[in-house]
Formats: C-alpha cells, structure tokens, sequence
C-alpha cells in the first residue's frame, strides 16, 4: 500500500473527528443558549428530557473537580487510540475498528473542550423513568463505540484477525 493513500486515511480521520467534535460543542451551545437557567423540557413525560446541568466530575458526579486526572486520562486515550489507528490494516474489514477508534477520540476531545474552556461539562440528555446519569452528545460518542468496539472484537473479528491487527507494522 503506498504511503499517500494511508495519510488520505488519516485525513479523513481527521475530518470526521473534526466534525463529530464541532457537532457536540454546536449542540452544547445550543443547549447552555436555550436551557441553562431554565426549567427542564420533557420530550417524553416522565421517561425523556432535556436538562441543563454543569458536570464537573465523571457519570454519578465521581471524581467532581479532578481536572488534572480526567486531563491525563484524555491523553492517554488520545495516545492509545491514535497508536491503535496505525495498526489497523487499511482493509475495508477494518474500516469499523477505524470508525470507532474516530468516534471515541471526537468524545473524549468534546468533553475535553468543555473542561478546559468552561471547568465543567456540559450535559443535558436525562432518562428520567430510569434516573439515569445525564449525558451529552460526546458521552454517546464514546459509549456507542466502546460498546460496539466489545461487540466486534467478541462478535465479528476472529482471533487471526485481531493478531493482524497487533503484529500490523502500519506500513
């Protein structure tokens, strides 16, 4: 595979993660534009609303006010994941690993934008018929593809794939 067509992989990484980074902040802006201050808007009653909140800890409030370690644990993600994408193999087989790998970083830049820029995260989503933690758009982002990274690796890859995946020199 020649090099250029490998960095115009790691462009549209780039692009992609750029876009899904400028969606979530869009959407908190919307979101401290139209809700803070405000009551909660139910989109179903009971169960779904819309709910402004100032998250300055991790899901439950753990860890409220540990900037420096939710930092380090950014980088390390960043790190992990962008080592993971230049061991993928640039093969269409690969192209959901690729994806989550995008997906994961664009979240946890999101809410990395939010802590440094604001000292807080902005949430909103709430499940209230189940109490469940408020979340965001960079939250979603993050869990949809830490879920879907389980799924394929017990579900999807085989063992031989997933050795390509370690022993691949990113070449």
């Amino acid at each position: 595979m020649k090099k250029d067509t490998r960095y115009q992989y790691y462009l549209r990484a780039v692009i992609c993660a750029a876009l899904l980074i400028g969606l979530d902040q869009f959407v908190k802006y919307l979101v401290v534009l139209k809700l803070k201050g405000k009551p909660a808007v139910d989109i179903i009653k009971n169960v779904f609303q819309l709910t402004y909140l100032e998250n300055r800890g991790a899901a439950f409030g753990i860890l409220e006010n540990k900037r420096i370690f939710f930092y380090l644990c950014a980088i390390l993600i960043l790190i992990v994941v962008a080592y993971f994408y230049t061991k993928v193999p640039i093969e269409k087989k690969f192209l959901p690993l690729r994806i989550c790998a995008v997906f994961i970083v664009s979240g946890a830049i999101g809410n990395v934008i939010d802590r440094v820029r604001l000292n807080y995260v902005v949430d909103f989503l709430y499940f209230k018929l189940i109490d469940f933690p408020i979340f965001n758009v960079a939250d979603i982002y993050v869990t949809v593809a830490a879920v879907m990274l389980v799924v394929l690796v017990c579900f999807y890859y085989k063992e031989e794939d997933l050795e390509r995946v370690f022993s691949h020199s990113g070449k």
